[in-house]
């Protein structure tokens, strides 16, 4: 059996890959203005980008012996396009943070498997939160 700890944050981390992937569509789908139109495509193709990671942590969760939860964090809605890049920025942080720890509890778990899914993911996280980072700048 794996270890608790580590089926725990796959668990979680699937919760926060289903609410980004929701969020970031209904942020595609929301914005509007004139610096929508670029940023609505970077809100879908990170949408897509974030199901995929969904995906991987539900098989790997699986094939550990955890049943990967269907149920999202809290989406963020609406509000002015600022509003929508900044609680997108505020998730990916969140993610890269949790990340991180994932990786340490891959380690301690002595599951290099794990570990390097965890860390392909948090290199995409990271360039998430720098790409809304520098949307926030323009």
């Amino acid at each position: 059996m794996a270890d608790p700890k580590l089926l725990d944050i796959l668990n979680k981390s699937i919760a926060r890959e289903l609410q980004v992937s929701i969020q970031y569509m209904w942020h595609h789908v929301q914005a509007v203005g004139l610096e929508s139109p670029a940023v609505r495509d970077i809100f879908k193709q990170l949408a897509i980008e974030e199901m995929k990671h969904a995906e991987a942590f539900a098989e790997r969760l699986d094939l550990l012996g955890g049943v990967p939860t269907t149920k999202p964090e809290p989406i963020m809605q609406g509000g002015s396009l600022t509003k929508m890049i900044q609680d997108d920025l505020k998730a990916e942080q969140e993610a890269v943070d949790m990340y991180r720890e994932a990786i340490r509890l891959a380690i301690a778990a002595n599951d290099p498997v794990t570990r390097l899914m965890y860390e392909e993911i948090l290199a995409a996280e990271e360039s998430h939160r720098k790409t809304f980072s520098d949307l926030l700048e323009k």
